[in-house]
């Protein structure tokens, strides 16, 4: 077996039973999640993190990084559906959009479902995690072969602060926020993004568990609203995930998701590929827990 890197993550192997191997993430070292790993298929260090794919008899092939499951074959859609087509099916014409992070591929094929949308660039910083994806899950990175899409390897704080370019819709597909991704969290950033929004564009940024990361989404939801005319939060089930709870921050200058979401164009899409976005759910995932509710204002 290979040993760990990071304090965050643990595999564990019992000397009675080789194959007995399992991996822990831990949650700030309090509680965790764990899963029987059956092979370790890859493993390689970028010049950002390191980078793992497990073989898992629960949730199939999985993606490891910086010692976080990212995603894996029986849980990819949930995230990557939720963060794209709610705000996609809220702004009336999403031909530009943005997308930071999401270095699989999840995101970048589910906003190119809607044949409106006349480019997405998606901007990764760390290009390993593009190519180790398309290698172990084909299904995700269906979108980089489409002639719609613009792959950009770069950091998104710097893409967003240089670039001249107008965007409808900007998703921010982020990891947690620690290392480079952690400026991408901040009042700074968020307002740079703002100014690279159409007048009427939104942004939708995942935003963390609201059990596991209190503090992290109660900061974030007042930068926002500073920000932002109409922030919103709304959730998905993402059984891998912190607390299998995770939140995105809906903020746009001019729309409400659940007032402008458009029944006619969703009842138009073919969404035949997606396993858990539909338009009761959209709307059903800007119910919020109380203490959720009392968390964010």
């Amino acid at each position: 077996m290979m040993e760990p890197k990071k304090d965050d993550y643990i595999y564990e192997q019992s000397m009675e039973d080789l194959w007995n191997v399992w991996f822990t993430e831990l949650h700030q070292g309090k509680s965790g999640l764990t899963v029987k790993v059956s092979r370790l298929v890859e493993s390689t260090t970028s010049p950002f993190q390191r980078i793992d794919i497990i073989e898992t008899e629960e949730f199939g092939k999985a993606l490891v990084l910086y010692g976080s499951l990212m995603v894996a074959e029986r849980d990819t859609d949930s995230y990557n559906e939720m963060l794209a087509h709610v705000p996609l099916f809220v702004h009336p014409n999403p031909a530009e959009v943005l997308i930071i992070g999401g270095g699989d591929g999840g995101c970048l094929t589910n906003v190119l479902r809607h044949p409106e949308v006349g480019r997405c660039t998606m901007c990764e910083i760390d290009g390993m995690v593009v190519e180790v994806s398309k290698r172990h899950f084909p299904r995700l990175g269906v979108g980089f072969d489409d002639k719609r899409s613009r792959l950009v390897i770069n950091d998104g704080k710097k893409f967003i602060e240089e670039t001249s370019e107008k965007f409808d819709i900007v998703l921010l597909d982020l990891s947690d926020p620690v290392g480079p991704a952690a400026d991408l969290f901040q009042k700074p950033f968020h307002q740079k993004v703002y100014e690279r929004l159409n007048n009427d564009g939104i942004l939708v940024a995942q935003s963390e568990s609201p059990l596991f990361n209190p503090e992290t989404v109660k900061q974030m939801y007042h930068n926002l609203r500073e920000v932002f005319p109409i922030v919103r939060m709304y959730t998905c089930h993402m059984p891998i995930y912190p607390s299998a709870l995770w939140s995105f921050a809906f903020c746009s200058k001019k729309y409400d998701p659940l007032e402008d979401f458009d029944q006619v164009r969703y009842d138009n899409t073919d969404l035949k590929a997606c396993t858990y976005y539909n338009d009761a759910v959209h709307f059903g995932a800007f119910a919020l827990p109380r203490y959720v509710q009392a968390l964010i204002g």
